[in-house]
Formats: C-alpha cells, sequence, structure tokens
C-alpha cells in the first residue's frame, strides 16, 4: 500500500458522514420491529462513562436514542486510562454507569470482578470484524460492542527502499544497501524493552505466549512463550542485541525522530505515529512486518469497544443503545473519523480500507493478527516479560534467562 504523503488525506478523515441519523435505525433489541410488533417498552434513563476524544459521537447517537426511545442518556466525561479501575470500584456500590468505554485487554480484571455484563449481540456478531469479537470474549461469551481495532505494521520509506522486504534478513540487507544510519528502528525501554511490538517476531518463531482452546480462547493452562520456539526468539533477540539493530536506547521517541529526519528505511510502529511521518513529508508505506524466524509474524491486535455493567438497573434499553447505535455504521464510522483506529465493524471497515491507504495498509497486517491476551494470567507475562527481553538484548545468555522467565510466568500463574 503506497503513500505519498502529498496526495493523501489527513489520517483518519475518510468517509463523509452528513449527521447521525439514526433514527430509522432498528434492529435485534429494538424497539420496533419489521412487522410493527411492539418489543418491550423502554423507559428511564442510562448512563455512560466515555472520554473526551468520544464524547462528540456519543452525544449526537445519544440524542437520536432518546427522541427514538424517550430513554435518557448521561453522558460522563472520564479520563480514559482511570476509567477501568473507577469501573472496578464503584460498579459494586451501585454507584458507577450503565455503560462504559475501554479496552479489551481490561476484560480479563473486569470479568473476575464481576462488574462486566454479557453484550446480546445476537445476528449482529458477524456483522463486526472476527479478531474484534474474538477479543472482547470471555468465557465463550461477548462483553463488549467493539468500535475499533488497532495493531502495528512495518512502515517503509519507499525513497530509501523501493520494494517491500521480503523477510526479516532481505529487510536488513536492504536497508544496508540504503546506506542509513540505523537499518531499522524500532521504540524500546530501557529496562523494559517492548514485548508489545516484538511479538510480531517471537510468533515467528512459534512461539506465543498462551496456547489455544477449542473455541479459539487463550488457555492458561498451555503457556507456549518457553517452548522450543521461544528460546530460539531468545537467541534471535540476543544476536540483534549485538548487532546493534535492536537498541535499548532507543525508545520510541527516539525512534520516531531518527525515521522522520530519514535515519532508517523500516520503522515498526502503530497508526499513532502516521500524522508525525506525513508531517515530516516522508513518501511510506504500510507493509507486513517481516519474519525472523519462518513462520507468520503476527502482531497484537488491541480492540476498543463500550461494556454493560452487571449492576445496570436498566439493562434492556443499556444493550439496546450498545447494539443498534453504538453498533451502527454511522456510529462506528463516526468513532473512526475522530479517533483514527480502523473501524470494528466490517461495512464501516471495509469503507475505511476502500478509501484511505493507510487503514488498509494496517488492516491487512492487522487481519493476521492475534487479540493481546486479556485473560487475569497474562499480567504475570508482562511481570517478567519486558525485563527479560531488555536483558538478552543488553547481552545477558538467552537461553538461561528465557528459560527462567518461563519458569518464573508459570510459578505467578499457578
Amino acid at each position: 500500500m503506497k503513500v505519498n504523503n502529498k496526495s493523501i488525506a489527513t489520517f483518519g478523515a475518510i468517509v463523509a458522514v452528513s449527521s447521525l441519523a439514526l433514527v430509522g435505525c432498528a434492529g435485534e433489541g429494538s424497539t420496533t420491529t419489521d412487522d410493527d410488533t411492539a418489543a418491550p417498552e423502554m423507559t428511564g434513563s442510562i448512563t455512560v462513562w466515555v472520554d473526551a476524544d468520544r464524547a462528540g459521537v456519543l452525544e449526537e447517537a445519544a440524542a437520536d436514542f432518546t427522541a427514538q426511545t424517550g430513554v435518557d442518556v448521561e453522558l460522563i466525561q472520564k479520563e480514559f486510562g482511570e476509567i477501568r479501575d473507577q469501573f472496578v470500584q464503584q460498579v459494586p456500590t451501585g454507584e458507577g454507569p450503565d455503560i462504559a468505554v475501554g479496552a479489551h485487554d481490561w476484560l480479563g480484571v473486569l470479568a473476575t470482578n464481576g462488574v462486566v455484563a454479557p453484550v446480546e449481540l445476537g445476528d449482529k456478531s458477524s456483522d463486526f470484524e472476527q479478531v474484534a469479537v474474538d477479543a472482547w470474549a470471555y468465557d465463550g461469551q461477548t462483553y463488549a460492542v467493539p468500535y475499533a481495532i488497532e495493531n502495528i505494521a512495518l512502515i517503509r520509506n519507499t525513497d530509501l527502499a523501493p520494494e517491500a522486504a521480503a523477510d526479516y534478513d532481505d529487510m536488513i540487507a536492504m536497508a544496508q544497501a540504503a546506506g542509513t544510519e540505523y537499518e531499522f528502528l524500532v521504540g524500546l525501554d530501557p529496562e523494559q524493552a517492548d514485548p508489545y511490538h516484538l511479538y510480531p517476531f517471537q510468533t515467528s518463531f512459534g512461539a506465543p505466549v498462551f496456547g489455544n482452546n477449542a473455541d479459539g480462547s487463550y488457555n492458561a493452562d498451555d503457556l507456549q512463550i518457553g517452548n522450543d520456539g521461544g528460546e530460539a526468539f531468545a537467541t534471535w533477540l540476543g544476536e540483534q542485541g549485538a548487532a546493534g539493530v535492536l537498541n535499548t536506547n532507543i525508545t520510541g521517541e527516539l525512534a520516531l525522530e531518527n525515521f522522520t529526519s530519514g535515519g532508517a528505511p523500516f520503522y515498526l510502529t502503530g497508526p499513532w505515529n502516521v500524522p508525525a511521518i506525513e508531517e515530516a513529508g516522508i513518501n511510506f508505506s504500510v507493509d507486513a512486518i517481516p519474519s525472523a524466524g519462518g513462520q507468520d509474524a503476527q502482531p497484537f491486535a488491541g480492540v476498543q469497544g463500550f461494556f454493560l455493567s452487571s449492576e445496570s438497573e436498566n439493562r434492556l434499553a443499556a444493550n439496546e443503545f450498545l447494539v443498534n447505535y453504538v453498533g451502527s455504521e454511522e456510529v462506528q464510522t463516526a468513532l473512526y473519523e475522530v479517533g483514527g483506529r480502523a473501524p470494528a465493524l466490517s461495512s464501516a471497515f471495509d469503507a475505511a480500507v476502500a478509501s484511505d491507504p493507510i487503514v488498509a495498509g494496517f488492516g491487512e497486517v492487522g487481519a493476521n493478527a492475534v487479540p493481546m491476551p486479556s485473560i487475569p494470567e497474562m499480567g504475570a507475562v508482562w511481570e517478567f516479560w519486558g525485563v527479560t527481553e531488555a536483558a538478552i538484548i543488553n547481552g545477558g545468555d538467552p537461553a538461561t534467562l528465557w528459560d527462567q522467565m518461563a519458569t518464573d510466568v508459570q510459578s505467578a500463574i499457578e
């Protein structure tokens, strides 16, 4: 997906939506049906916690919902990073909202604390991108209406590297031929490295964090990170650190700065850094992440959505608002336009991909992504994962450190 900075529109603005005319959008759970038979009447009000970036879109959706159903919607703005903990604290006391916005990797904490209720998507479940629905699944049930998907991809400076790399070694060879200061840039933390950004390379060695159950959900009893592929990945990490390709002194800020100044042909990052790359006048392409270990390089997918309180006293109205308003193409598109993340609803996603080559590039990579594990046991992985990667990149013995990490994670889970 080649992108010329001079010829594309501002990232995130693709589908013109003149208004959120949702009065006519009725579906499963709606107050009307195709044969005009009245569904259960909804009354009262619902409260929604939403961050400032999405509040404007929901104001219009809420007004339409109230006009259609008579149910009032109170929107309360919260800092996104504070929503999860406040939700967990307040829902059991009866002071929390009916609905809140959040990230799917909160789900393990929310579910184990008993503060979320399943959302009844019904037939609309198939209307969303599968990775988005899978991300919000827990114990066989769906706990949110997803609205946005994001993942990382390889950004290639097309002036320095005209063709996509076949694999990791080919990428490094192309970069060396370009003669830039760096072959490849990815932001790392001096003490924690960055398992999120390095995960595609790990999966290319056949070393996912967890195995999967028959339904595709993660199996916490099947820790895969310490398998033979994990040890091979650890050896590769050490080699890349010794060669200077991976460098824990190159933070995220420095990686972006060096790429936008032409210091490397390749940069592993997400759509959040695209505006700065555009502003720098870089002609670029969004490419698949090259495999280092021979198997598919699968990044994590992060999915944001709106979830339902287990203590909601107006669950029928809350579910209706989620499924048929937040889940409508109009709202999903509007949320995409203000947030820049690919929509979760397939029709809105397809429109975004067709209209914006950046979204298309990240979407193609995201089609091969896997949901970031949201099960509670993932906390034990994060505790040891990044520090181990950093130690290996900085010269520690790969086999010893990786094996100890896997043992520590297993012990913490047990």
